[in-house]
């Protein structure tokens, strides 16, 4: 992911995990607690950091510290502040397990998830699902989803991307997917077409597939995207599409995400949350940029117009300033 990708939250300077404990066990003690200083020293630390302040408070005090978080704080804000907490195998992988409980089955997390996740994050995502709910990530998809959607989710899970550049012939080759009235192939059938698709851009690398887009365009004077939009319906469709526009461009995949997130009535604060805590040490400054080029509105300003309180505190500490 490279240098031109950049998150908002990074290593504290002058770091000391035993000094973060003590205020932490100090912020929660007697009656009520100081949301302010819990949420100053969390949204401040590196994850890295946060495990260390975990260990300290265990050695210092004999407690859990994620247990002594959740007796004080709830509702969005506990979910903002436990998930920054975690490792981010271990968040990802209880988001994708949240998205599978219950009676229905959140499709749009579990896309949103396992379309943008890089190898070694889809690799660390299966250990700390394992380790978390023993049972693996492919079974617990396997059961919850099915067809042709089932089979790209599995797919992706393996973490099994190809890792180089692009190869031109092979591009020109993988462009030929088109559907039927633009392929004039006799066996041109829906079933075959999703499994085409399927089969390049679940394991082709990104540098690839945007060679491959640019081919696609030149044969069939479609964007890549259009026609999936056309041709497919669905979870299918809402899959493949995550994928197109994250090889395209990841952070303004995750801005739009934020942006539908807070538009309209109701705020989507799982869909807000999530994106917020997974992206802030990875692109989100990035984000920050695509969102304001895009909406011509400030993420900021679009978190402060949605929320309030604590909550709308703890994002903007992670959204870090006003662009």
């Amino acid at each position: 992911q490279g240098a031109k990708y950049r998150g908002s939250i990074h290593d504290f300077p002058g770091f000391d995990p035993n000094q973060d404990a003590e205020a932490l066990y100090t912020a929660m003690k007697g009656f009520g607690s100081d949301k302010e200083a819990i949420l100053d020293i969390i949204t401040s630390r590196s994850n890295r950091q946060r495990q260390e302040v975990c260990q300290s408070y265990k050695s210092l005090y004999g407690k859990d510290l994620m247990t002594d978080l959740k007796s004080e704080i709830s509702g969005d804000l506990a979910r903002l502040i436990l998930g920054l907490m975690m490792p981010p195998a271990h968040y990802d992988a209880k988001q994708l397990k949240k998205a599978m409980e219950g009676a229905g089955t959140d499709e749009k997390a579990l896309i949103e998830i396992l379309a943008t996740r890089t190898n070694a994050e889809i690799r660390a995502i299966n250990e700390a699902y394992k380790e978390d709910y023993h049972k693996s990530l492919e079974d617990a998809l396997s059961s919850d989803t099915s067809g042709h959607f089932r089979r790209i989710l599995i797919s992706l899970a393996t973490g099994n991307r190809e890792e180089g550049g692009e190869n031109l012939d092979q591009a020109r080759e993988d462009a030929q997917v088109r559907p039927p009235e633009i392929a004039d192939t006799p066996s041109g059938d829906k079933t075959s077409l999703e499994t085409r698709f399927m089969t390049i851009l679940c394991t082709r690398s990104y540098p690839h597939l945007r060679r491959v887009f640019q081919e696609f365009i030149k044969m069939s004077n479609y964007d890549v995207e259009h026609t999936i939009k056309k041709e497919m319906s669905g979870d299918v469709r809402d899959a493949f599409v995550a994928i197109v526009q994250s090889v395209k461009n990841k952070p303004l995949f995750f801005a739009d995400k934020l942006y539908k997130s807070m538009k309209g009535a109701g705020t989507d604060e799982k869909t807000l949350t999530r994106i917020m805590v997974s992206r802030s040490e990875i692109d989100l400054l990035n984000i920050r940029r695509e969102f304001i080029e895009k909406y011509d509105k400030s993420l900021h300003q679009a978190i402060e117009g949605d929320t309030s309180g604590d909550f709308l505190k703890a994002l903007l500490a992670l959204c870090g300033g006003e662009d």
